[in-house]
């Protein structure tokens, strides 16, 4: 697994971006996409808190059918990295080709399911009657565009994998500016667009990812050291394929269990009503911004680790993935703190439903125990994910997940009475509980012989 090299003039370490450089494009660019999930939810709350309900739970939707193409983009953006670091560019390259084939094809199944599917599908999450027809309208527009997620999930993984992490960036600050003002030119009928409420909201997000994908495909076509064309649509390597599935599957699982609890987590906060349900997708935004910068390290981690460790430099990877897990700590309590003191003032920038502020308020003193677990499992999940240690995340994810937080969230928010607050105490246990066994994880994997043989079948 971890062989160690000598250091040379020109070695990995060097050529590598920092941790900061990694870092700063990818903050720069969740910071804006947490900045448009907010003015989404500002701009929707202006249609009504039940539009906000619709949006919150069609999300945890449309996050649970990313999985089978984030799969592939999540198996391919490791090796990449990985291949990159050997100086293999073109195994990396032709990774980049046969992932992004496969997750437009899967996109294209998916879009097609939601958009003919969507009300059986809106049923099926528990929702109130009144928010059947708002849910089947999202569901149909944003869903039928899924093909557009896939292909923006696996190019900018590949793009940023090569250690370009400042061009996703840029599209991203494109895709929220044009996202934005279509927004609320369609909710309030502005420039000359008609008032299309939700509709325009489902509207406005599919016309920015549809441009976001284009520019990203052009960026993709550049971005290994020989272009990409026509004539490598027909390119595919078994074995590196895989390769791609060897790491992705158990990838694929984790993420399943991870975004399926969630969803079942939004189903039973659907049960104890529309205003938690609302409440929930309000917090959801806020608690984004106390992770934001965290989450960033995390990714920027993971990039670094793979290259370096598909180098051999097992010290300097690490060092990495370390340097980013106590920089994140610092930085999402601060934000928690920031976030608890001034929550009450926020959320009436949401809603003036008293109900919906109060239960928010009361979540507030949750999130400062959920999110520094919250960071430890990003920063280990990371650095596991770059040294192609899947199985154990998978393994630790369906006990935790499914029996912590999915049958504990369950048990303590409704037959225990507890209701939402229930649920963010099994949140907060299985973040911990997943947190330390990852962590304890990669120490045991940076231990000399004979403890590494033993855990080396389980690698790539």
């Amino acid at each position: 697994m971890f062989k160690e090299k000598e250091k040379s003039p020109d070695s990995a370490a060097d050529r590598i971006p920092s941790l900061w450089i990694l870092t700063w494009p990818i903050f720069i660019e969740m910071f804006l996409q947490f900045l448009l999930g907010t003015a989404d939810t500002l701009m929707v709350s202006r249609i009504s808190d039940d539009a906000v309900a619709v949006v919150g739970i069609s999300t945890q939707l449309f996050n649970a059918m990313t999985i089978l193409f984030m799969t592939v983009a999540g198996g391919a953006g490791v090796l990449i990295a990985q291949k990159l670091g050997a100086r293999r560019p073109e195994e990396a390259r032709t990774i980049a080709v046969m992932a992004a084939k496969i997750s437009v094809i899967i996109g294209l199944a998916m879009s097609a399911l939601l958009f003919f599917g969507a009300e059986p599908i809106a049923r099926l999450m528990q929702l109130e009657e009144k928010l059947i027809p708002l849910a089947v309208t999202y569901i149909s527009i944003v869903g039928g565009g899924m093909v557009l997620t896939a292909a923006m999930a696996i190019l900018s993984t590949a793009v940023r994998n090569t250690g370009n992490t400042r061009s996703p960036m840029y599209i991203a600050i494109g895709m929220n500016v044009i996202h934005l003002v279509l927004n609320y030119g369609f909710i309030f009928g502005e420039f000359g667009l008609p008032a299309w409420g939700l509709t325009g909201v489902a509207v406005s997000t599919l016309v920015s990812r549809l441009l976001g994908t284009l520019v990203l495909a052009y960026v993709f076509l550049h971005a290994f050291h020989r272009r990409i064309g026509w004539a490598d649509l027909g390119l595919f390597d078994r074995p590196l394929f895989r390769e791609v599935l060897k790491i992705g599957w158990p990838m694929g699982v984790n993420m399943a269990s991870w975004v399926f609890s969630q969803l079942l987590l939004f189903s039973f906060v659907a049960m104890l009503g529309a205003a938690e349900l609302a409440a929930r997708t309000y917090m959801n935004t806020l608690e984004s911004f106390c992770f934001i910068l965290g989450n960033s390290l995390a990714m920027a981690a993971q990039i670094r680790v793979a290259h370096l460790y598909g180098a051999g430099l097992r010290k300097e990877a690490n060092s990495s993935a370390f340097r980013a897990l106590w920089i994140g700590l610092a930085l999402v309590m601060m934000n928690a703190l920031l976030l608890y003191a001034l929550g009450g003032r926020i959320l009436p920038l949401f809603t003036t439903d008293g109900t919906i502020i109060a239960i928010g308020i009361s979540l507030l003193g949750l999130n400062l125990a959920l999110q520094p677990f919250k960071m430890l499992n990003m920063a280990m999940n990371g650095a596991l994910t770059a040294i192609g240690d899947t199985r154990y995340m998978m393994l630790i994810g369906l006990f935790s997940i499914w029996l912590v937080a999915t049958g504990l969230g369950y048990y303590l928010s409704i037959p225990m009475g507890l209701g939402i607050h229930g649920i963010y105490i099994a949140m907060i246990s299985d973040e911990l509980i997943r947190g330390v066994l990852m962590l304890r994880r990669w120490r045991l994997l940076q231990q000399p012989a004979p403890v590494h043989q033993r855990t080396e079948s389980l690698m790539v």
